[in-house]
C-alpha cells in the first residue's frame, strides 16, 4: 500500500500552487493568506525559505530564464527571490471581492489563472469569478460563472485542459487549441456525489492520469484519461488543496494542505497545514514554464 508521509510541518493556513523547479531541484508553492508568503523547500538541503505578500496570493508558476510569475488578489505580477519585489504585468478586470486563485501553465507556455468570489459559501450563488488566459499583458476571460476555481491542469500532449469551479462538484475537460489557445469541445470529466469531499487542485502524470486532491475528504484520487478513477490514497490529513510532481526523477508527489475548517473533524486533521509526499509509482511530467 502506497504510503503519504509528513515531509515538512510548513504550518500553512491555506497551502496551495506546489511547482517543482527542475532546474533548482526545489519545491515552490504558496500559503495563500494568514499570512499571505511564497515558499521553496530545497529537499537535499532542507531549507526552508519564505518570502512575504503584500496581499493575498492564490499561486505562481516558473519563468522561462528563471524567477516566478504569480497571482496576487488584484493582477499577475514577476517575482524576485533575490530583491523580494512583485511587478506589476497584468491587472485583475474583477472586483475587489473576487481575487485571482489557482494558476498554471499550458504546454505551450501560456499562463493561465482562475479567481475565487469571497461572497461564497455565505452567498451559495455567488460564482463571479473566471478562468483567465495572459494575452499580451491582458486578462483575457475564457470560462465565466467561477466561484471557487480549482483542478486546473494540462494532460501530457497539451491538447486537454482540466478546469472546476468547485462547488459545482465536477471537473470539465476541454480541447485546447496549441497554436491559439482557444477551448472547444467542453464537458464533464469527473464528477464528486454530494457528501464526497470537494474538487481542489489536481496534476497530471506521464501515463495520461489526472490527480485530484480531495479536501474535506482526506485523499489524493487518480482518474484514467476517461475519467474512470483509477485508485484513491489516503492521506495523514484531512484536507489536502493540491499535488504536484517532483523529484529528481519526477517520482515523488507532493501534496499541500489547508488548516482551514473545511471538515471539522476526521482522521489526521491536526496534520492539516503540512507539505506531504509519498511514491505513487507512476512518473510526473515537468511543469512548463512562462514564456514571455
Amino acid at each position: 500500500m502506497t504510503q503519504a508521509t509528513c515531509t515538512f510541518d510548513a504550518n500553512n493556513y491555506l497551502g496551495e500552487s506546489p511547482v517543482w523547479s527542475v532546474d533548482a531541484q526545489a519545491l515552490w508553492w504558496v500559503n495563500c493568506e494568514q499570512p499571505a508568503e511564497i515558499l521553496r523547500w530545497v529537499p537535499s538541503t532542507q531549507v526552508l525559505s519564505r518570502w512575504p505578500m503584500p496581499q493575498r496570493i492564490g499561486g505562481l508558476v516558473t519563468r522561462e530564464g528563471g524567477g516566478l510569475l504569480v497571482a496576487l488578489a488584484d493582477g499577475v505580477y514577476e517575482f524576485d527571490a533575490i530583491s523580494g519585489a512583485v511587478t506589476l504585468r497584468a491587472a485583475s478586470p474583477l472586483p475587489a471581492h473576487v481575487t485571482l486563485h489557482e494558476c498554471q501553465c499550458d504546454r505551450q507556455g501560456r499562463f493561465w489563472v482562475g479567481s475565487f468570489d469571497h461572497r461564497f459559501p455565505a452567498d451559495r450563488s455567488a460564482a463571479g469569478g473566471a478562468f483567465f488566459r495572459l494575452d499580451n499583458g491582458v486578462l483575457t476571460p475564457v470560462i465565466a460563472g467561477i466561484a471557487v476555481a480549482n483542478g486546473l491542469a494540462f494532460s501530457a500532449d497539451g491538447r486537454t485542459m482540466f478546469a472546476a469551479s468547485t462547488p459545482q462538484r465536477t471537473v470539465k475537460a476541454f480541447d485546447i487549441d496549441p497554436r491559439s489557445g482557444a477551448l472547444s469541445n467542453e464537458r464533464i470529466f469527473l464528477s464528486l456525489p454530494p457528501g464526497d469531499g470537494h474538487i481542489d487542485g489536481a496534476t497530471v502524470d506521464a501515463e495520461g492520469g489526472y490527480w485530484l486532491a480531495v479536501v474535506a475528504k482526506g485523499v489524493i484520487r487518480r482518474y484514467l484519461p476517461n475519467g474512470a478513477l483509477d485508485r484513491e490514497i489516503a492521506l495523514p490529513c484531512a484536507n489536502p488543496t493540491k499535488p504536484a510532481f517532483g523529484g529528481r526523477g519526477m517520482e515523488t508527489l507532493f501534496v499541500t494542505s489547508t488548516q482551514m475548517r473545511i471538515a471539522l473533524d476526521g482522521p489526521g486533521s491536526a496534520a492539516n497545514g503540512g507539505l506531504f509526499s509519498l511514491n505513487p509509482e507512476v512518473t510526473g511530467v515537468a511543469e512548463t514554464h512562462f514564456v514571455g
